[in-house]
């Protein structure tokens, strides 16, 4: 359940291991704990609202950029910040052939592939709708992980809920009226950005775990591979821009610096704060406030199957992340 770089976070959190530092003697005194400026439910919030926009800025983006450009320059933008906070924390990059052969394909998967889909969906399909389809990665994922990982093991419950959710798209898209006014290149490519992110988690569970290094280290090293690879890409599908439109350009540095670069940040903060099923929550206010900003900013049409069918996404999506609760023996 996850957008951004927020699914490579917890999957490096997942598989990396950090020591644990010797328990005190009754003697020394207690560590003094360090409180942040900012409650992780207002950062939970701006997290929100930062990736609920990132689909309205793509859409500007696009309007003065090839869709690679796009992708290419929130890239850029978003490893500067990233690499400027690995830098004052002196943590250095991974090494070893064999871990940047992964993290190559782990940046394809989580972030070159989607973010390159998306931009060119958008082309087509309105950001509302984008930010729906963005919504059904966990359904993808648990979908997958059913396959792929062995540990996760299929109950009534997440079968229902994808059950569910494969209802709430076809809401989305309107089945019932033959899908007419569908671009279904556009939304073809949406839901695969969608279904890349949890691939690439998988994969990255499956082929970095037990790597040793740190996951802010690992993820920024695979954000500088995808920008490596976008970097050599767009050259060849798009030319060199003969202008540079400034609102589109301003939409692609905040959509990097923001929505790539310090949203990476804050949902790594939150990820060791509070753990990661309560930080992915996030995933379910994007498509909510995706939605508002598309109709509100940008004048989007919005008829009553897409938030209908948002909704039954997102309830589906939900039951696949649900667990069922230890019933623990009762020794009264």
């Amino acid at each position: 359940m996850c957008y951004e770089m927020g699914c490579s976070i917890v999957a490096y959190m997942s598989v990396t291991t950090t020591p644990v530092p010797a328990a005190p003697s009754a003697d020394s005194p207690a560590p003094p704990r360090r409180r942040r400026a900012l409650g992780w439910q207002v950062r939970f919030g701006v997290l929100s609202l930062i990736w609920g926009f990132s689909f309205l800025l793509i859409k500007v983006g696009t309007e003065g950029y090839a869709p690679f450009q796009v992708t290419l320059g929130r890239l850029v933008f978003g490893t500067a910040v990233v690499a400027a906070v690995l830098v004052v924390k002196r943590e250095r990059l991974p090494r070893g052939a064999r871990t940047w052969g992964h993290l190559t394909v782990s940046a394809l998967l989580l972030n070159a592939l989607p973010f390159s889909l998306f931009a060119y969906a958008e082309l087509t399909i309105p950001s509302t709708l984008a930010g729906i389809c963005n919504a059904t990665s966990p359904l993808w994922g648990m979908a997958l992980s059913l396959v792929a990982l062995s540990e996760d093991r299929p109950t009534r419950r997440r079968v229902a809920g994808l059950g569910i959710g494969f209802i709430g798209v076809l809401t989305v898209l309107g089945a019932w009226q033959g899908f007419s006014g569908l671009d279904f290149g556009g939304t073809a490519m949406a839901l695969l950005a969608s279904l890349s992110y949890p691939i690439g988690w998988i994969y990255v569970r499956r082929t970095l775990a037990g790597s040793g290094h740190s996951n802010l280290s690992l993820s920024g090293a695979q954000l500088l591979v995808a920008t490596v690879e976008l970097a050599v890409v767009t050259p060849l599908f798009t030319s060199f821009p003969t202008h540079f439109p400034v609102v589109p350009l301003l939409a692609i540095v905040a959509l990097g610096a923001l929505g790539t670069g310090l949203a990476f940040l804050i949902q790594y903060g939150l990820v060791s704060e509070v753990g990661p099923t309560t930080a992915q929550m996030v995933t379910y206010f994007i498509p909510v406030i995706a939605t508002a900003a598309g109709v509100a900013v940008l004048g989007e049409s919005l008829s009553w199957s897409t938030p209908v069918g948002a909704v039954i996404v997102l309830a589906g999506a939900a039951l696949t992340q649900s667990r069922p609760r230890d019933r623990r023996p009762d020794h009264s």
